[in-house]
């Protein structure tokens, strides 16, 4: 049987045992692997607060420029 009669779902090997030890390394590693620092949420609060506090005070000194208070 030679390569181009060799169906996709056939449960033969295709890849050689090293390459095959290689992908089976890589599946078993997965994706969060990584080292990771973590998740802060007190932080994303500060920032978020510090924003919403940036946007009030520019959209007051825009309000003062334009004459509407």
């Amino acid at each position: 049987m030679n390569e181009s009669s060799r169906q996709p779902n056939d449960a033969s090997p295709v890849l050689s045992p090293e390459d095959q030890a290689r992908v089976d390394r890589v599946i078993q590693t997965g994706v969060n692997a990584t080292e990771k620092k973590p998740f802060r949420p007190i932080l994303l609060v500060i920032l978020l607060v510090l924003v919403v506090t940036g946007f009030s005070l520019l959209s007051q000194v825009l309000a003062r420029m334009a004459g509407v208070y």
